[in-house]
């Protein structure tokens, strides 16, 4: 399944998107894409339902955020060997975590919002993993047991407060807007293999990231396994797992958006994003 939530920043609607790629209502069955209605029993309600039978709705509504509510909004950083070799850092020895305030998260074709005393606005395109299941010490071998499925997100950064005002990466990754996700999550069951899915950014046009999932250092079943022995993962947590090479920061000499600038993302399978960058 395609899910989706629509409309109005703070009034989204759950829906799904169906084969013909119809938007579909799914108000009366879900209040919510929140916490347990990512739970594995609350999917398979939704997997029975006909979706001809649902309400189509009409025109093109904002398409917010797919996971709605104040999930925790988890990071791993470096998690491709390509990324961490442009911009100049070692290798992790473990999955590096750092937290996205849940304020960054928004919709995938939202404005970008550049901060006040921003010099360095950069862009990652990454895969999300949606939690389903309260996860705490799960195995490796378990690990997809606990995921509902995967999402498109922009791990939005400003490389200056990052890097260079002193203390964690959360600095420069929790201004608003700095975490587009969507434009819907795909459950798991429709992705026959996630780490073998090509993935791709562009900046007003031009193609600065091209990768894929299968580069990752930390596949998605470590990952989990990993930040479940760190923190407890709830349902409706979110786990954006690295971007590949082509970040701005990396560009010699390096390149970072200003305002007016657009960008446009995807990854196979999962669908795609576009940003305007505004000021704040």
């Amino acid at each position: 399944m395609k899910l989706v939530r629509y409309g109005a920043i703070g009034q989204e609607k759950p829906g799904l998107i169906d084969k013909s790629g119809q938007l579909r209502d799914l108000s009366a069955h879900v209040k919510d894409f929140t916490g347990d209605a990512f739970s594995p029993a609350s999917l398979v309600k939704l997997a029975g339902l006909d979706p001809a039978k649902l309400p189509a709705v009409d025109g093109k509504p904002r398409i917010g955020s797919p996971v709605g509510g104040l999930p925790k909004f988890i990071a791993i950083g470096l998690n491709y060997t390509d990324h961490a070799n442009e911009v100049g850092m070692p290798i992790p020895a473990e999955p590096i975590i750092f937290i996205k305030a849940n304020n960054s998260l928004c919709g995938p074709n939202d404005a970008v919002e550049k901060p006040r005393g921003s010099t360095k606005l950069d862009w990652e395109v990454e895969i999300a993993i949606i939690i389903g299941t309260r996860a705490k010490y799960v195995s490796e071998a378990d690990a997809l047991n606990y995921v509902a499925g995967y999402a498109v997100c922009n791990d939005v950064s400003e490389r200056f407060f990052q890097l260079e005002r002193l203390g964690q990466w959360t600095k420069g990754k929790s201004h608003d807007t700095f975490g587009p996700l969507g434009p819907w999550l795909v459950t798991k069951d429709e992705i026959a293999d996630v780490h073998k899915l090509p993935m791709w950014l562009d900046v007003n046009g031009k193609r600065c990231q091209t990768g894929s999932t299968a580069t990752m250092i930390f596949g998605i079943p470590k990952i989990v396994s990993y930040v479940s022995e760190i923190m407890t993962l709830l349902p409706g947590d979110i786990i954006t797992t690295g971007t590949p090479p082509g970040v701005g920061a990396g560009m010699k000499p390096p390149k970072f958006l200003n305002v007016g600038d657009v960008v446009t993302l995807g990854i196979e399978g999962l669908g795609e994003q576009r940003q305007e960058i505004i000021a704040a």
